[in-house]
């Protein structure tokens, strides 16, 4: 058991690049972490980590082991699930990751009544834009768009949302009023830079069945869409923001849409393809009862958007 205990730890502080962090994520104290480590390379005989103040460093030795039993961590946490899910009873801890905006506006507002259903089941929301791993980081379901998605996840739709073009009734005061996107090269546009690759998101549009990207001069960039939408409001430019941000302040007055289909004295075009978001697991055997319980919540919830 100790042996175990050594390996997890071991495992965990090379995923995460600390020991202080791995013992964040295993629940124990850093000391404890570090005691479990020195007590395995006691028993294997040899240096596993070269500790220093400001990195965590392999061993050759540590490299040779690191890579016999990385797996074996993640084998035993399904192997665990496995057992559990014999009872249909969601328990444990469901660790759920998303976007910054979607996770933000969309799933943490699902959260709490979730939660609520499962007294022996405690929740953590990761909100992050860049890259994440399931195994490494202990996520249970990634909530991800179309162009994030990997091949070697399990992936099942929870919603198709729209984008649409806005810009505050101040700054069409000012600026006028784009009225076809190749009008957009005369505007302030606000556009979004994505994490996972720093390319800026593109502004494509389908008018008659064909699919075309006006020119487009960047005003201001930034790699967060509610600090677009917060430059938005006070009139900076247009942004393309989705709809689960875009429908209430439309609703409020706050921006006008642009050259969709409620989009007065403009084009009548469709500002690109919408995006429609995942729930992805690691594989089938990790469709547990906590992690089949969020997902069909999540689908049920998001139906009616």
């Amino acid at each position: 058991m100790d042996s175990l205990r050594g390996i997890e730890s071991f495992v965990r502080s090379v995923e995460m690049g600390s020991i202080a962090a791995a013992a964040r994520q295993l629940g124990i104290s850093p000391a404890a972490a570090s005691q479990n480590i020195a007590r395995l390379e006691r028993d294997l005989g040899v240096r596993l980590l070269q500790r220093t103040t400001r990195r965590l460093g392999l061993t050759d030795s540590g490299q040779v082991y690191f890579e016999r039993v990385r797996h074996v961590v993640h084998d035993l946490e399904v192997a665990a699930t496995a057992v559990s899910a014999l009872n249909d009873t969601p328990r444990g801890r469901l660790t759920i990751s998303a976007s910054v905006a979607f996770g933000r506006h969309v799933i943490a507002p699902l959260i709490p009544g979730f939660a609520s259903l499962y007294p022996q089941l405690s929740v953590e929301l990761v909100i992050t834009d860049r890259a994440i791993d399931h195994i490494a980081e202990g996520i249970d379901i990634s909530v991800r768009f179309a162009e994030q998605l990997e091949p070697s996840l399990i992936a099942r739709r929870l919603v198709t949302v729209p984008m649409m073009i806005c810009a505050s009734p101040d700054y069409l005061a000012r600026r006028g009023r784009p009225t076809t996107p190749e009008d957009l090269v005369h505007h302030y546009c606000l556009l979004y830079r994505l994490a996972m690759h720093g390319r800026l998101f593109r502004w494509t549009f389908l008018r008659d069945g064909t699919l075309y990207e006006p020119d487009i001069k960047p005003k201001i960039i930034s790699n967060d869409i509610d600090t677009l939408t917060s430059m938005v409001l006070a009139g900076a430019g247009i942004a393309r923001l989705g709809a689960f941000i875009s429908d209430d302040l439309i609703a409020k007055g706050l921006v006008v849409p642009l050259f969709g289909d409620n989009a007065a004295g403009s084009e009548t075009i469709a500002a690109h393809t919408p995006f429609t978001f995942y729930a992805c697991t690691l594989d089938r055997h990790s469709a547990t009862p906590k992690i089949r319980a969020f997902i069909d919540y999540a689908v049920a919830a998001l139906s009616s958007r």
